[in-house]
């Protein structure tokens, strides 16, 4: 594949693909596209147009907060329990015509991952071809050095790009947010471009997997303003189940432990009563 558009050589991923915006203040004041701060107020502290001037200043009793601020605490639970505080991601660079050597979006992936106290656990380059991406992502996704893997390259719109093919199969869940924020950050600098975009993100064993466009304005979009924001919360979420068996697993094993004494216990009056007799 002649990976130009993919990689920032007339961007066309960026620019022909409107996959790209590393200057799309449009989007970047919006702090709620980020999609969460688990502290809603489900627009409480409603006076109901209130505070009346008949003399009497009702408020009917209102201010309602319905004792739900803070509300993952109050639940019993806390839905940043399990988040990462460092991982370690896996960068997949797609393309048939560059090296690693001679590649800004990766660079630039592992360097913002780094710069944020997060580890690179490996760097891959791969062709523009579905098997080879297909088999490299999942292989990175298994690996228990990684966390999270984050791609480069081949979302464009032209034959040879098939990286969103080959990774849809691998997904046990979807991240449809991610490509929907993505492309409409990416809006304010290439307008209506953005819909050749087909960045795309989800769960590939228990693994966080992003796709992004080979420009590098674009890859600066996605890493530095969606992706590492939310990368550590991400990966504890995925990782949970995982953990929790971990954790039921241990439980298991010590009450076996406990069982086995007592049984060694009871093994050993038994053989004394014997020999007393």
């Amino acid at each position: 594949m002649s990976d130009a558009h993919d990689h920032g050589e007339g961007e066309a991923d960026h620019g022909q693909g409107g996959d790209s915006g590393e200057d799309a203040d449009g989007g970047r004041g919006e702090d709620g596209d980020r999609g969460h701060d688990h502290h809603h107020d489900d627009g409480d502290h409603h006076d109901d147009g209130d505070h009346h001037d008949d003399g009497d200043h009702h408020d009917d009793g209102d201010h309602h907060d319905d004792g739900d601020h803070h509300h993952d605490d109050d639940r019993g639970h806390d839905h940043h329990h399990h988040d990462a505080e460092s991982v370690e991601v896996a960068v997949v660079t797609v393309s048939s015509s560059r090296s690693l050597d001679e590649d800004p979006s990766g660079d630039h992936v592992a360097a913002a991952f780094e710069d944020a106290g997060h580890e690179v656990a490996v760097r891959e380059l791969v062709p523009d071809e579905y098997d080879s991406v297909q088999g490299t992502v999942d292989r990175l996704a298994r690996r228990k050095d990684a966390d999270v893997v984050v791609t480069t390259g081949g979302t464009g719109v032209t034959p040879d790009d098939v990286t969103p093919e080959a990774v849809d199969g691998l997904f046990a869940k979807k991240l449809p947010g991610f490509g929907e924020l993505f492309r409409r950050r990416s809006e304010a600098e290439v307008g209506t471009r953005t819909i050749g975009s087909r960045a795309t993100a989800g769960i590939v064993s228990a693994t966080p997997v992003f796709c992004l466009p080979g420009s590098e304005k674009a890859v600066r979009l996605g890493v530095d303003e969606i992706i590492l924001p939310e990368v550590g919360h991400l990966v504890g979420l995925a990782g949970r189940d995982a953990d929790d068996e971990d954790d039921e697993e241990e439980t298991e094993g010590d009450a076996g432990t406990e069982e086995e004494t007592e049984g060694d216990r009871e093994a050993s009056g038994e053989s004394a009563d014997e020999e007393a007799k």
